[in-house]
């Protein structure tokens, strides 16, 4: 054989050698992705089946909750993926204007949510044979803004910010509509302040998988992911229609004032003294919250701390919040609250001691306390008005009373957020501000205990 024909002969022999160990290689490629794929088939199929045990514990399965459960999750994802899509477009603050302009954008943005509060109630009231389809109506309203606005974020259509308010409109109907829902597919022996904080954990898993799942999309392109959010909220809608009838019953149930009345304040009047007490003290947490949100996206853009980026102040003080929220719906669905009344004050006190704190001795430190304390005060404070909604009000008046707090309480995060926007950038007078807003609602809460005997729900109840 010549020189030549031994070459080729190995170099043909390398050849196969080389495919073969490319066929063994391609199989066991197939090979690891197949138990990839199987492990994370079974890894989410137990998930699946986890998260399945946990909403139907306690007999919720045949009550409903298990299936209102199941609709918030797939909500709440809806609305991570949506917020996620146009996070770098509607709902980011315009920063670079000044602040005045800014103090508009946000006026125009709340306004309608302030005007709206009185009405969303009422409204929901008359289809109170049909919640579910008003439920449903809210999430399929949503559905269609978000298949809208995947084209006009790209073609930077006129209709981008009036879909986004339409769909912000419709979170806080359905806010409204579920809080009215949940007293009527409670399991007995499973008190309301446990049955919040198991949506509310549902809520937390929902938020982590739409926001994740539009995160990665988002990278696309945001027509993407809000097209995910489409899809997201139809089966959402599914699901809502699909609840028990019994969310739609109200045999028996009265509103709480014994009249046909919309004023906030004559309402406020006819609530239990200690429902009425603990609502005051709630408001100073969602004034909280709705300050931190707003007061702290400018600070840190303005006034950042030194040596820190405020992209890193704002991280911490937010995961601090959602750290405490978790806690507080831990705790609420583990042990419930037998003392709410207590519990509240307790908890105003803290959030307004640690507001002090933050505004005499300002720093990352004091700043993630307050971040704690605002997500633990709004959670544990929320379920304890709950409790005592529970505890204190009939069952035919209790849906009426769940929905109007829950509407009055979106209301006064926008106070909240209103004074984040209209005080000066001075870390320790904002923080002043806020421990006095908080302090106020203290004294609300004590005037009100104070002022007398109301005509009380309870007495609507039997006249």
């Amino acid at each position: 054989m010549t020189h030549d024909g031994v070459a080729r002969g190995r170099v043909g022999s390398a050849a196969a050698k080389a495919g073969a160990a490319g066929r063994v290689a391609g199989r066991l490629a197939a090979t690891s992705s197949r138990a990839t794929a199987r492990g994370v088939g079974r890894g989410t199929q137990a998930g699946v089946r986890r998260f399945q045990r946990f909403a139907a514990a306690d007999g919720a399965d045949r009550s409903g909750l298990a299936r209102l459960t199941e609709m918030h999750v797939v909500n709440v994802a809806g609305d991570a993926a949506l917020t996620v899509s146009l996070a770098g477009t509607v709902f980011a603050l315009p920063t670079d204007e000044a602040r005045g302009q800014v103090a508009l954008f946000l006026g125009l943005t709340m306004a309608p949510f302030v005007l709206l509060a009185p009405l969303i109630g009422p409204l929901l009231d008359r289809f109170s044979h049909g919640r579910r389809w008003a439920i449903g109506g809210t999430l399929a309203l949503r559905a269609f803004l978000s298949w809208v606005l995947a084209s006009a974020v790209i073609e930077d259509s006129a209709w981008l910010f009036p879909c986004a308010l339409g769909a912000l409109m419709a979170t806080k109907a359905y806010a409204v509509a579920r809080a009215a829902a949940v007293p009527r597919v409670l399991p007995d022996g499973v008190p309301l302040v446990k049955a919040n904080a198991r949506l509310n954990i549902a809520g937390l898993i929902g938020m982590l998988l739409g926001g994740g799942l539009a995160g990665g999309l988002a990278k696309i392109g945001p027509d993407w992911s809000l097209r995910t959010a489409f899809l997201i909220y139809i089966a959402g809608t599914i699901l809502a229609i699909r609840l028990p009838a019994n969310v739609d019953s109200t045999l028996g149930e009265l509103d709480f004032t014994g009249e046909n009345v919309t004023n906030a304040g004559r309402r406020m009047r006819a609530l239990p003294v200690a429902v009425r007490y603990v609502l005051w003290l709630v408001t100073g947490a969602r004034m909280l919250s709705g300050f931190l949100t707003l007061f702290m996206a400018f600070l840190m853009r303005e006034h950042p701390l030194p040596g820190m980026s405020g992209s890193l102040v704002l991280g911490l003080v937010a995961g601090a919040a959602a750290l405490g929220n978790a806690s507080g719906s831990l705790i609420g669905n583990r042990w419930g609250n037998a003392a709410p009344t207590a519990m509240a004050s307790a908890l105003l006190l803290g959030a307004l001691s640690v507001a002090t704190l933050t505004a005499v001795f300002y720093s990352i430190f004091t700043l993630v306390a307050i971040g704690l304390a605002a997500g633990l005060f709004g959670q544990l404070g929320k379920l304890s008005l709950d409790s005592l909604v529970q505890r204190e009000v009939p069952e035919m008046l209790r849906a009426r009373v769940f929905s109007w707090t829950e509407t009055l309480l979106q209301t006064f995060w926008v106070v909240g957020g209103a004074a984040g926007i209209l005080v000066p950038l001075q870390p320790r007078l904002g923080f002043g501000v806020i421990a006095g807003l908080i302090a106020l609602a203290g004294l609300a809460a004590l005037r009100s205990r104070a002022t007398g005997r109301p005509r009380a729900a309870a007495e609507v109840a039997t006249s």
